[in-house]
């Protein structure tokens, strides 16, 4: 079984925040997949359902960002699961608008507090992670006031892009495996600004 967990904070205050952006790959590949995600479970919404003969289940955690890894470690716990079987979701402010980097274990949180409370829960880095670019807020606005703020006009057209080609980063680590996933997807592209 694969786990995709997308990171984000629920509430319809939330929704279209920055933050917010695992939880909207996760929505693009329950709409790609048929699968609905309506159940609540694990301290998340989920669905389960499969991809190409693999059962799936998505998550978006319920718990708020901060607390992320309490769901996740209620997912694993219960189906049994290796760090192997999850890929996770989230937005990074470190990387341009709109670029997307699959990375595997090492280094830190980045500073994503739900990264940092994933590594806490699992006791280990060594997870796969899709994280899609949200840019460094302008001038010194404080970084946990921006990635609640919602995306600008001019930066919604690559951050569309950029959910659809992590759901496409997404099907291709499971379909061909971490090495191919990370070649195809972290070089920049054209809608990365």
């Amino acid at each position: 079984m694969h786990v995709i967990i997308g990171l984000g904070n629920p509430g319809a205050e939330y929704q279209r925040t920055r933050h917010n952006i695992g939880f909207h790959v996760v929505d693009a590949l329950a709409h790609r997949w048929d699968i609905r995600l309506s159940r609540r479970s694990f301290l998340s919404l989920v669905g389960d359902g499969a991809w190409q003969g693999e059962k799936v289940l998505l998550a978006q955690p319920q718990t708020y960002m901060n607390r992320s890894g309490e769901a996740a470690i209620k997912i694993r716990d219960f189906y049994h699961l290796a760090l192997s079987n999850f890929v996770v979701v989230h937005d990074d402010l470190d990387l341009l608008a709109g670029r997307v980097r699959i990375k595997r274990g090492g280094g830190g949180a980045g500073g994503n507090r739900g990264i940092a409370s994933l590594i806490e829960a699992f006791g280990s880095k060594d997870f796969v992670r899709v994280k899609v670019g949200i840019g460094r807020p302008p001038g010194r606005q404080d970084p946990a006031d921006f990635v609640l703020q919602p995306f600008t006009r001019q930066e919604e057209a690559s951050i569309l892009a950029a959910v659809d080609r992590a759901a496409d980063a997404v099907e291709t680590l499971l379909s061909q495996g971490l090495e191919k996933a990370m070649a195809a997807f972290n070089v920049p592209t054209e809608t990365s600004v």
